[in-house]
């Protein structure tokens, strides 16, 4: 089952915490668009959303973008080779050119994901500026890319697994530390 290592109220108050900070660094979020990645990105910016109309009274926009065809290792050897990845929605429907965008994420590892959802964004126009949120950072990154908003630093080995559980999908909210089978 795995260790959990944040709670259902340290979910809450980690989101808060972030969406408090995204304010202090942009006091105009009718400007921001929040862009979820597939899968549990996209409740965790629907929440950040929330919690930032909240605390300034004005709310970012808000979008999905599915990575499925922007991943590099679909049809590679030791990973995915021969999988067709099934293609979800991208929902972008504001000017992507006038917001700046936060990609929000549940747990960042090696950077690829970030880099297929910044290929992903791209195709729909240029924003000012993309920034990173995610609930947790684990660690290992194989690309030059950083969070700017985290929740939590979790140092893990590359054998392990962690499990974001959020309520909207699975039923309950926390983040479990799973070893290696």
């Amino acid at each position: 089952m795995g260790k959990v290592l944040i709670d259902a109220d340290q979910c809450r108050r980690t989101v808060a915490r972030i969406a408090h900070e995204i304010v202090e660094h942009h006091p105009d979020p009718s400007a921001l668009a929040l862009v979820g990645l597939h899968t549990r990105g996209v409740p965790l910016a629907a929440r950040l959303r929330g919690l930032i109309e909240e605390f300034s009274g004005s709310a970012p926009a808000v979008g999905s973008v599915d990575i499925a065809l922007y991943r590099d290792d679909v049809g590679v050897g030791g990973g995915r080779r021969g999988v067709v990845p099934v293609v979800g929605e991208t929902i972008l429907d504001f000017d992507i050119g006038r917001h700046a965008v936060i990609l929000v994420d549940d747990v960042l590892f090696t950077g690829r994901t970030i880099r297929a959802a910044i290929d992903a964004v791209f195709d729909y126009g240029r924003p000012p500026k993309v920034e990173l949120a995610v609930l947790v950072d684990r660690g290992h990154r194989e690309l030059p890319i950083r969070p700017d908003y985290v929740g939590r630093n979790l140092p893990t080995s590359r054998d392990q697994r962690v499990a974001v559980r959020l309520s909207e999908i699975d039923g309950c909210d926390e983040v479990v530390l799973e070893e290696a089978a």
